[in-house]
């Protein structure tokens, strides 16, 4: 029972030097407010960052073109070769009539085109394969793997052209745009998390300050150490627990405010939509971070300046 007093009494102190030093806290958790909502916002702009790169990567792709006497028997065994790559995430084959239903819907206001694609008498246009990679890097390796298909090889004479160098840039600079912002949002996220802690630090290091002469009064009755140390903590603990709870509490009205624009701005990617949906998630990265920033500055300062 004793123990479960001491608690009781550890956590009142914790709660009432958050309170009493108000000035303190409220600069602590406003700084981690900041820092948990620029955190919050790198989560959401990474999901909506994947979604629109997950748009563009599917409009990416590498296509054989077959000349228009290559044997159905060709292409086929061009596509089993393809699928079992493991880059390979899928191939669609296009045959020559749906290339031409293709090109006439395309082209279906240019008259003039079709009028000459009529007067032609046959389907200048051959069958085609568009080959989607399971990564935007692994695009270069397929494009190899064609190559090597054509050289020393009967079905070099069915392939007309393959596409990925025309599409190489656009490639090259969407991988590009998936790494960088990755490393960035790491490298964002460490250190917001390093300013906070040590801003935090420095809030428990003078709180601990401006009690020292009840901890002397403590130290002289011989009070255990966690019962001397454990208010401190709780107070560290609660600047991240209020902070979370401002944090997810102003995410609401912001993403509801930024749905529609964030939907036109990302094309399908709804930012309020995924608050709420993501919302278990979003509340478990904000609250764990903020409670353990919290509690990860308030023990450094505690351990540094406090010697019971």
């Amino acid at each position: 029972m004793s123990t479960w007093v001491n608690m009781k009494r550890v956590a009142r102190y914790g709660l009432i030097g958050f309170v009493r030093n108000g000035f303190v806290s409220l600069a602590a958790v406003l700084i981690m407010t900041i820092t948990l909502f620029v955190v919050a916002g790198l989560l959401i702009l990474g999901a909506a960052l994947s979604s629109t790169l997950q748009q563009l990567t599917e409009k990416v792709d590498v296509t054989v073109y077959f000349t228009t006497t290559a044997s159905e028997e060709q292409i086929r065994e061009v596509q089993r070769s393809l699928e079992s790559l493991p880059e390979v995430a899928i191939v669609t084959y296009v045959s020559r009539e749906e290339a031409l239903a293709i090109f006439r819907e395309r082209h279906k206001n240019d008259q003039l085109t079709l009028q000459a694609l009529d007067e032609l008498g046959e389907n200048p246009l051959g069958a085609s394969l568009e080959i989607r990679a399971k990564e935007t890097s692994q695009y270069e390796s397929i494009a190899r793997s064609l190559e090597a298909m054509q050289e020393g090889s009967e079905l070099s004479s069915a392939i007309d052209k393959v596409n990925f160098y025309q599409n190489k840039t656009a490639i090259d600079r969407l991988t590009n745009i998936i790494e960088t912002s990755r490393r960035l949002g790491i490298a964002i996220s460490f250190v917001l998390g390093l300013a906070t802690v040590l801003i935090a630090f420095n809030t428990v290091r003078l709180a601990i300050y401006t009690a020292r002469d009840e901890i002397g009064v403590m130290n002289i009755v011989g009070a255990s150490r966690w019962y001397v140390r454990g208010p401190f903590m709780i107070t560290g603990i609660l600047y991240g627990l209020v902070s979370s709870l401002v944090v997810l509490l102003l995410l609401y009205p912001v993403t509801l405010s930024l749905g529609p624009g964030s939907e036109r701005f990302f094309g399908s990617f709804n930012v309020f939509s995924y608050f709420i949906g993501s919302f278990p998630l979003i509340f478990l990265v904000v609250m764990g971070s903020g409670i353990g920033l919290g509690a990860l500055s308030s023990y450094l300062a505690v351990r540094r300046y406090l010697h019971t």
